[in-house]
């Protein structure tokens, strides 16, 4: 059974959250993604996307070169170990909608990020694309 670790994008970039939305901006930019991993070192504390950005910042009007990762990012990340199942890791991503997966090894280190793209591609598991992509059904 393929492990996270044999589909992951190992090294992914980071920033700590006292940079600036502006920096993460310009990041995201070069790096052509739309989130990206918040440490303290290398210990995940959260994820910043450019929604959170536009949303929790630009919105209201804060300057970006001032203005800290840690005022636009969402703590509390969901994230696997490097060692997990790929059929783990797809499940969560369908379950919790999510597009990308911060991958941790069990020193809960950063270790990589794991997208759709990966799954789909490396490890062949197209479903979580589709599971992912299928509108939440309202609670009853």
């Amino acid at each position: 059974m393929p492990t996270i670790a044999q589909v992951m994008t190992r090294e992914p970039a980071f920033l700590r959250d006292d940079e600036s939305i502006q920096r993460a901006a310009e990041l995201m930019a070069d790096l052509d993604v739309g989130e990206l991993p918040i440490c303290d070192g290398r210990r995940l504390v959260g994820v910043v996307t450019d929604r959170d950005i536009t949303v929790r910042c630009v919105a209201r009007g804060a300057t970006p070169a001032s203005t800290r990762v840690s005022e636009a990012m969402s703590s509390g990340p969901q994230w696997c170990f490097e060692d997990d199942a790929v059929e783990d890791a797809s499940r969560k991503m369908a379950e919790r909608q999510l597009r990308r997966l911060m991958v941790l090894d069990r020193d809960k280190q950063l270790v990589g990020v794991v997208s759709l793209g990966d799954l789909a591609v490396k490890a062949g598991a197209g479903g979580a694309l589709k599971d992912v992509s299928a509108p939440a059904q309202p609670a009853r």
